[in-house]
This record gives structure tokens, sequence and C-alpha cells, in this order.
């Protein structure tokens, strides 16, 4: 909000005031992750400052060796099959409890997004657990269908807080005009609806590939993440390579964030045009 031409001493005061204290904030917060950066490019093994020679050496072993290869490729099949799974339960979860009303739908909505609440470390010790007894442990199909759970609460709520602003209207219109029901979905209330499930999707995606807790608990030698291959090579030997893989996902997760953003302009600006409408 812009500061009024009105404003009086004590509010200039309190809004230049808060825009500094909210930079500090921000600054502390982003220091430890822009210190580790400049490091990933130091040519030599010690991690220490001042650089010694600027080189992509590091960056050449993550992309390159096969100590990290595998790790990248369970990461990528794990996070994109998880997001489609999340996604198309997310979505279709949201539209069905934002177009039904029921006794209850509190509490199951609740529930649906218990994931986002619970420790990471209960989640992972209940589906261990669940998982020993259906022979999941140490397979693919546990791995992502455990990232899914984890992602479809996101995907729900940017799906149903899209679905606030949609008109129903053109689904009756849709319906009307000899549509059928997946007909409709795909052609009307999907595109209206698409910023909040790709954001979604993208939340799930970030979601699966940050995730370790559960990896440690539910995955085998053979499917070691990135995350987790992190995780374990920090307590045995660490290597500026580590910098430069925590390098890459900084970079991954601000892209995700800047496209976030984008969608969620796009959103305000295809919303605009209605709200101007029903205020009228």
């Amino acid at each position: 909000m812009a500061l009024s031409v009105h404003a009086t001493v004590g509010e200039r005061i309190w809004y230049y005031a808060f825009r500094i204290i909210i930079g500090l904030i921000f600054t502390y917060l982003l220091f430890p992750l822009l210190a580790i950066i400049p490091l990933s490019f130091n040519s030599g093994e010690f991690l220490h400052y001042p650089i010694q020679h600027l080189s992509l050496r590091w960056y050449r072993d993550f992309f390159m060796s096969g100590h990290w290869g595998v790790p990248i490729q369970n990461s990528l099949i794990v996070g994109f099959s998880a997001m489609v799974l999340a996604t198309v339960l997310g979505t279709l979860t949201a539209v069905g409890i934002n177009r039904a009303d029921f006794p209850g739908k509190q509490l199951l909505v609740a529930l649906l997004i218990s994931p986002m609440m619970i420790p990471l470390v209960i989640t992972a010790l209940a589906l261990y657990l669940f998982y020993a007894r259906i022979g999941l442990n140490d397979t693919y199909i546990g791995i992502i269908l455990a990232h899914a759970i984890l992602g479809v609460p996101f995907v729900l709520i940017t799906v149903s807080a899209t679905l606030q602003g949609f008109d129903y209207n053109l689904v009756r219109a849709g319906a009307s005009l000899g549509a059928s029901p997946m007909r409709v979905f795909f052609k009307v209330v999907m595109p209206n609806i698409a910023p909040g499930i790709v954001s979604g999707a993208l939340f799930a995606f970030a979601i699966s590939l940050d995730e370790v807790v559960v990896v440690l608990f539910i995955a085998g030698p053979a499917h070691r993440t990135l995350p987790r291959q992190m995780f374990s090579g920090i307590r045995e030997y660490l290597t500026p390579t580590f910098l430069a893989a925590a390098t890459v996902l900084i970079v991954v997760a601000a892209m995700l964030m800047v496209t976030l953003e984008m969608l969620r302009k796009r959103r305000e600006k295809l919303n605009r045009p209605i709200e101007n409408a029903a205020a009228e």
C-alpha cells in the first residue's frame, strides 16, 4: 500500500520502519542460504572464506558423477509421479467438496489436510508400519504414494481457493447445451481453475523434491533420493559437492516461487472483471 500524501508524521515513521524491519527479517532468513552459494564455486576442497579460485568443479561432479546421478534420477521420477497423482486426486477432491454440501464437510476437509499439520516423523512411522503389512516398503510405488499423500493437501487448498471465484452458472449452461459432465469439466471448469491446479502441482513437486524424513523410513538402498543422499553424506564426508546440490535446489525453489507469483497475478487479472461485474 502506497503512503498517502496526507499521512501524519507517526504514520510516515511507521511506514518506513515497518519496511526496514521486514527487510532485516528477510535478510536474516536468506543470509544462510546466500552464504553457501559462493562456496559452491570454490575450487578448493575446504568450506571456508575467502574463496581461493572460482570453479565449476563441484557442479560437474554433481551432474556427471554416478554417485549423484541415481539420486537425481530417483528424485525426478518420484517427484513428477507424486505431483501427477497428488494433482489429480487433490483437484477432483476440491471440485467434489466445493460442489457438495453435507454434514461433516469441515471435518472431512480437516482430515484431508491433516498431513500438513501432523509431524513428518509420525507420518513416516505410520507409513512404515502400514507398508510393512502390504509389502510396499523399499519400493518406488510406496515412496510415490507417500509423497502424493503429502502433496494432496496443498493441491486441495489451492484449487479450493480458486474455486471460490468460479461461477457455477457456466457448468449449468454447459449441461443445458447437452455437454456431458466430463466434457463440462475439461472444457469449462478446468480452464478456469488452471492457475490453482498448476500452483498446487508445483507445491506438490516441491514437497516431494525436498522431503527426506519419510524416505528415511520407507526407502531402501536402491531408492535414494537427492535429499536423502545429502543427509547421509553430511554425516559421512562433507564436500563442496553438497553445496552445489544445495544451490541447485535453491535455484529450483526460486523458479517455482517465481512461477507461483506469476500464476497468482494471472489469477487476479482473470478475477478482476468478474469482481467488477459483481460490484456493478
